[in-house]
């Protein structure tokens, strides 16, 4: 049985705008994880080169180096995404095409990844977050399933100043940070992940 030790999940946004709603969203995160797990924001998307086979070698370049080793010294992962023409935003999909190499040993291969998503739309992020559990799945990373959480309309959710302002959204967030928390803890104690 794992001890009750702090677990650490690393936070990526989609977005690399400056006053985003998904950026909002997961600095949200950081303030609603249950007790024991911390939320470490990863706000280095856009220093990342556009994934290249050829980069892909030592030494890797010095951005995606970092990005893998944070990945890996993480217990979860939280993934707050946009959405962009019905998909992934392309740094996020970057990223992962970076954290999915080398093939069978990559950073995200079972890690458990929890996923949310922010839009002005009626629709929330339900596309995008669709095609990145199709990503997700290709990498065989371990994903949440439930709650969804798509945060439709999010400028009625989130104040200009960037914070969570409906409970509704606050609830569903922290719901689905402690069943993050809940399968890191589980996969500890099957052996599947090590500290």
């Amino acid at each position: 049985m794992m001890a009750a030790r702090q677990l650490r999940v690393l936070g990526l946004s989609g977005s690399l705008r400056t006053r985003s709603y998904n950026a909002a969203l997961l600095r949200g995160a950081r303030e609603l994880c249950p007790v024991g797990t911390t939320v470490e924001v990863f706000d280095e998307l856009g220093t990342l080169p556009l994934y290249d086979e050829d980069l892909d070698d030592d030494p890797l370049p010095s951005a995606v180096a970092h990005l893998r080793s944070r990945i890996e010294a993480a217990d979860g992962v939280l993934l707050v995404t946009p959405e962009h023409n019905a998909s992934v935003p392309a740094a996020l999909k970057n990223a992962l095409d970076w954290a999915s190499r080398p093939t069978g040993a990559a950073a995200l291969t079972g890690k458990p990844v929890a996923i949310a998503g922010a839009s002005p739309g009626a629709l929330g992020t339900v596309r995008a977050q669709i095609a990145l559990r199709q990503v997700l799945s290709a990498i065989d990373a371990k994903v949440l399933a439930r709650p969804e959480v798509l945060v439709f309309r999010c400028h009625e959710r989130i104040s200009p100043d960037g914070t969570i302002t409906d409970i509704a959204t606050e609830n569903l967030l922290r719901e689905l940070l402690m069943g993050l928390s809940r399968q890191i803890r589980a996969q500890h104690d099957s052996g599947m992940l090590t500290a």
